[in-house]
């Protein structure tokens, strides 16, 4: 998988870079073709971390953020919800309802006849 890792007013160390890379290596266990990784982060005015993070998969794209205090928890955040979002395009083929076709007919009707009494 390709990864673009891009800092917006925070430098990039090394244990930033180690610890995206070790949350996305994980996301290859859903077996689904990732073309490639785009991820940012930045710090806002109110000295929160925003962290982005956009995956290329041959049917679009998979784009889910966080915001939180802490960069390493917002990097966790994003990585879970996409996780969610593999996991539901990888059974998504399976989880097909049945099409009207299949509908089981519904049983007949019996009809009691009455005995008239004079």
């Amino acid at each position: 998988m390709k990864m673009n890792i891009t800092g917006k007013n925070i430098e990039i160390t090394s244990a930033i870079r180690a610890h995206i890379e070790e949350k996305f290596k994980k996301l290859e266990k859903w077996q689904v073709d990732i073309i490639g990784c785009n991820a940012s982060f930045q710090e806002e005015p109110n000295k929160n971390k925003k962290f982005e993070a956009v995956l290329s998969v041959p049917k679009g794209q998979l784009v889910a953020s966080a915001v939180h205090a802490d960069l390493y928890t917002a990097i966790n955040e994003v990585e879970q919800k996409l996780e969610r979002q593999l996991n539901k395009l990888r059974h998504k083929p399976e989880a097909r309802r049945a099409s009207h076709a299949e509908v089981p007919a519904e049983p007949e009707e019996s009809v009691i006849e009455e005995e008239e009494v004079y």
